[in-house]
């Protein structure tokens, strides 16, 4: 069964929502285990990039595969 483009972008905007939040996590604990001094206000427009830049691979990648 086909997914539809909407469930596509639903489905990826969950799996990105959750791995932003362990990102944040991940972040601080490898930042401060590595002595890198990072605000809060950094970590979050950190995430926030690599979030964005998820959101789009993981969208276009489930479009590709569903269509083959």
């Amino acid at each position: 069964m086909s997914q539809s483009r909407t469930m596509s972008a639903a489905e990826s905007v969950a799996n990105v929502a959750i791995g932003y939040g362990i990102a944040l996590i991940t972040q601080v604990i490898v930042f401060g285990a590595l002595a890198i001094p990072v605000s809060l206000d950094q970590n979050l427009w950190i995430g926030a990039v690599f979030t964005v830049v998820s959101l789009a691979r993981s969208y276009l990648l489930r479009r590709i595969f569903n269509r083959l």
